[in-house]
């Protein structure tokens, strides 16, 4: 038995609704499954997903605020007013500024752009900016992908003759401000047909209202702006992702060439992963760790030497980021580990944190320990306290941080994420507050992590062709998540660890006459958790792996289980201490039969069980990992243990001292021998001549000794200062009247079946000492 490190949840879908559109679209299930998962049921709803029907971009002007914006941004290209861009120091900011200043660069305007400080000056539009800004000789500020809550920053802009402008996506509030025009999707009174752009597509809207047709040069941008921000991937989002990509692969952007030449990734490969673990990490670096504006400038450039030299900058600052993270990661998990107290939720401070990369560091606290997880980085000047958090599904992070906000008094957010400043001396009630919500909403099921699944499928339904099929449901993201698949109590045919360090894992399913590869990454360990052979469920990503021009199917394995008992066989291992020490000690029951193997100075320094006839009754087995150091004379108290229990595993090493298979057990007729041998001798002096008869007979002197035994035992001979003579007398008896011959005899059976048999032998074997079925020796 293994189990698996998340709660697997997987919902059934309409079996007519997934035939309807294998049929009608001439698909897969597997592709049908996941489509009627996504929402997809209808039949010219799924074509035009898949296919690309009806993908045209909805009119901008649709939008609320847009006429009025793309006048008053005319007029200023007109007169050649100076024109500020006010954008946000993320990716998706970066490439929303980038795409209005391609845009109004075009359009021939006289226009520059501002990001704020994250450090100095925080998230948004602040009246330091706009006053400067003005003073530069601005008139008409536009900001992208923020300034739907600057209600106070936009009165201000109004007062010092200050045009605005606001383009965004965030939730607005109860109160909008107060601007020249609002281009939003969600603002009341829009009409716009979609409304989960991200800031840059936003951006894009106004542009293709400025441009009078669709951008399509400026995708590329809007793409790595909407997959950074995770967004959901459908309705426009989705062309905008998908189209972008195709237009990323030919993009002749030199800032985006020398980027991916730094990240030593393909250009002309990118998908949405690229996107998300290539470029948007170090878009976002640079406002990590300082001024967001050389992102925006690798962009914009079109000088090949500039943008190699904003690479190198851009990877520089992405290795720092990743060393401070690691370093806030650490200390994070120390304080974490450190706490004796049992924390629901985890609330970690420092001084000298970096408020900029703290997101990240809750994400990874939140995926390590399955917990609610905020960090914070304190000002030591101002004793300030900044920082994000991260949940886990049950628990709402922006309702109950909404208790608190008598000690916080800047934080937003939404239920799985949130940010927030406070003073460093709330901190601790901070962590008491939160801990007692959570220790209110949670169970103990909550702290396992849950992974959707969207298909359960056979080995032999993984094949290329429908990974090939599946694929044209990407780009995968928010809302389209890459599918997870489960094949179930499929045969582990083979698995061995991979890589330099042994660290991976691969595996090989089988299920009828079809083998399907499996590839777990830092999940070397279950190599000592799972036997070949065994019956085991997956969870996990298909892909094609591709080598010398051959295309395979393959599962990237996120999760595995196993539901039956498992047999360990390490009989005859030399290695079997150093494995069972490794055991959880929680899981681990160490039992032996025999007090020569209970006191054997060599065994393993592990807690150890002597199982007898009058405690075998005692011994719960049920889940735990049964280590089986021995075994005992016959079956009956090896039956009375397992009989009705339910081990998770267990491990065979039947260590013994005597090989009773292998030694030599007397046949009849050196039974006869002997007794005749006695009968001519009249008497024979077992201790100073036994081991003389022995070796005139080949046989050794233990063989010698048992034979007496069951002599003396059936009447046969008498034993007086060591010396045997013959009862002539003695009634006729067969050799099994003996208890020590029947012993041997078992004993002998019971060796040559559990020391000697195969491993899948011995686990029927066991499998039928804990049924009610007798075993068949």
């Amino acid at each position: 038995m293994l189990l698996s490190k998340m709660r697997w949840e997987y919902e059934h879908p309409s079996e007519e609704k997934v035939k309807s559109l294998s049929e009608n679209l001439n698909i897969s299930a597997l592709t049908a499954t996941l489509l009627v998962k996504r929402g997809l049921e209808e039949v010219d709803e799924a074509r035009s997903f898949l296919f690309d029907q009806k993908a045209d971009f909805h009119d901008p002007f649709l939008l609320k605020g847009m006429k009025e914006a793309v006048e008053r941004i005319n007029k200023a290209i007109e007169e050649q007013e100076s024109i500020v861009i006010f954008g946000d120091y993320d990716a998706d900011g970066v490439t929303s500024t980038s795409v209005l200043l391609h845009t109004l660069k075009e359009l021939s305007a006289k226009v520059d752009f501002y990001i704020p400080d994250r450090f100095k000056e925080g998230y948004g539009p602040n009246e330091q900016a706009f006053r400067y800004i003005k003073e530069q000789g601005a008139s008409l500020v536009i900001t992208v992908d923020t300034g739907i809550a600057a209600v106070k920053e936009a009165r201000i802009a109004k007062e010092i003759g200050l045009d605005l402008i606001i383009t965004d996506h965030h939730e607005p509030g109860e109160e909008l401000p107060e601007a020249l025009a609002i281009v939003h999707p969600k603002q009341p009174g829009c009409v716009y047909p979609f409304k989960e752009l991200a800031g840059v597509g936003v951006a894009f809207k106004m542009a293709h209202a400025l441009l009078g047709e669709v951008p399509a040069q400026l995708l590329d941008l809007a793409a790595i702006g909407t997959i950074a921000d995770l967004v959901p991937l459908h309705d426009e989002n989705r062309w905008l992702a998908k189209k972008g990509i195709v237009q990323l692969r030919k993009s002749n952007r030199p800032g985006l060439k020398a980027l991916m030449k730094e990240a030593g990734v393909s250009l002309e490969e990118a998908d949405e992963d690229t996107i998300g673990f290539q470029i948007a990490p170090r878009i976002n670096a640079v406002g990590r760790i300082e001024q967001a504006d050389q992102a925006v400038h690798l962009l914009m450039t079109e000088d090949m030497d500039e943008a190699e030299e904003l690479a190198r900058f851009v990877q520089e600052l992405n290795k720092e980021r990743q060393k401070i993270v690691s370093t806030i990661t650490e200390e994070a998990i120390q304080m974490v580990e450190a706490d004796e107290g049992d924390q629901s939720a985890i609330v970690v401070a420092k001084a000298g944190w970096n408020p900029g990369v703290v997101g990240i560091v809750a994400s990874k606290l939140t995926d390590k320990f399955s917990r609610p997880a905020i960090v914070l980085g304190i000002d030591e000047e101002t004793q300030m306290a900044k920082g994000s958090a991260r949940s886990i599904p049950g628990f709402d992070l922006f309702f109950h941080l909404s208790k608190c906000r008598d000690i916080l008094p800047h934080f937003g957010g939404h239920p799985m994420a949130a940010g927030m400043t406070l003073q460093a001396d709330d901190v601790p009630l901070l962590r008491e507050r939160l801990n007692q919500y959570a220790n209110e909403t949670l169970t103990e099921e909550d702290f396992i992590p849950i992974q959707r699944v969207d298909a359960i499928c056979k080995v032999d339904e993984i094949t290329v062709q429908t990974i090939e099929e599946v694929s044209m449901l990407s780009p995968f993201g928010m809302h389209n998540p890459k599918p997870f698949i489960m094949i179930k109590d499929a045969k582990l045919e083979e698995i061995r660890t991979i890589g330099a360090n042994h660290h991976h894992i691969k595996m090989a399913l089988k299920d009828e006459d079809t083998l399907l590869d499996c590839v777990g990454f830092h999940q070397g360990e279950l190599k000592d958790e799972i036997v070949p052979g065994t019956h085991i469920s997956v969870i996990g990503e298909i892909s094609i792996n591709e080598w010398n021009n051959r295309k395979k199917p393959q599962l990237m394995l996120k999760d595995a289980r196993v539901d039956e008992w498992q047999l360990f066989d390490l009989r005859g291992k030399k290695d079997w201490e150093k494995k069972v020490s490794a055991l959880d000690p929680e899981k681990r029951l160490v039992l032996c039969f025999t007090e020569e193997t209970k006191h054997d100075a060599d065994l393993l320094n592990v807690p150890l069980s002597l199982v007898n006839g009058e405690n075998v009754s005692t011994f719960d087995l049920n889940d735990k990992y049964v280590v089986l150091t021995d075994f005992p004379a016959d079956t009956h108290i090896l039956k009375q243990l397992l009989e009705d229990q339910k081990p998770a595993r267990i491990y065979t090493i039947f260590q013994r001292k005597e090989d009773h298979f292998m030694s030599s057990f007397p046949s009849r007729d050196q039974f006869k021998w002997f007794y005749g041998f006695l009968l001519k001798r009249g008497s024979f002096h077992l201790k100073e001549q036994g081991m003389e008869l022995a070796k005139h007979r080949g046989w050794t002197k233990d063989t010698i000794i048992f034979m007496t035994k069951v002599f003396f035992e059936l009447g046969f001979v008498k034993i007086e200062n060591g010396v045997l003579s013959i009862v002539l007398d003695a009634p006729k008896k067969d050799l099994t009247a003996s208890a020590s011959y029947t012993a041997k005899q078992r004993l002998m059976e019971l060796d040559q079946t559990l020391t000697y048999s195969s491993a899948k032998e011995l686990k029927e074997w066991l499998n039928s000492m804990m049924s009610e079925v007798s075993p068949v020796l």
